[in-house]
């Protein structure tokens, strides 16, 4: 299949097709006489592999990096475990800090408004001279 046909199959755009063959995501698409790509079924099985792992946030070097287990016949279970537990670890920090983020945005909009409302940290809310 060309490369629309195989973005459309597997819902990405050509480009992204593209952007992984040249990165070696893809192995190198075999080429007809007019020099463009065609592409089998284990494309669209590869791709749909490096769409799940995006979908739980692994980076593409660590994709490339289970690709590559994977091309050995390998089960690439272990080093995914790793690389899930990390990214577990990733968003707990970020939900940590949405959880703090969140907290001081609510402690604001509940001194909102009077006299006294605390200014935001840097900055102020109202300029000098101008706070009631």
């Amino acid at each position: 299949m060309s490369v629309a046909q195989l973005a459309a199959r597997v819902g990405v755009r050509p480009d992204t097709i593209r952007y992984y063959d040249r990165s070696g995501l893809l192995p190198p698409a075999l080429r007809t006489t007019g020099d463009h790509r065609r592409y089998g079924e284990d494309s669209v099985d590869r791709l749909q592999f490096i769409q799940g792992a995006q979908r739980l946030g692994l980076r593409l070097r660590d994709i490339a990096n289970l690709l590559a287990v994977r091309d050995t016949g390998s089960c690439p279970c272990e080093p995914a475990e790793g690389l899930l537990r990390q990214r577990i670890d990733e968003i707990d920090a970020e939900l940590a800090r949405l959880t703090a983020l969140r907290r001081d945005l609510v402690r604001m909009a509940d001194a909102l408004p009077n006299s006294d409302c605390p200014d935001p940290e840097p900055g102020k809310w109202c300029p000098p001279g101008m706070r009631r």
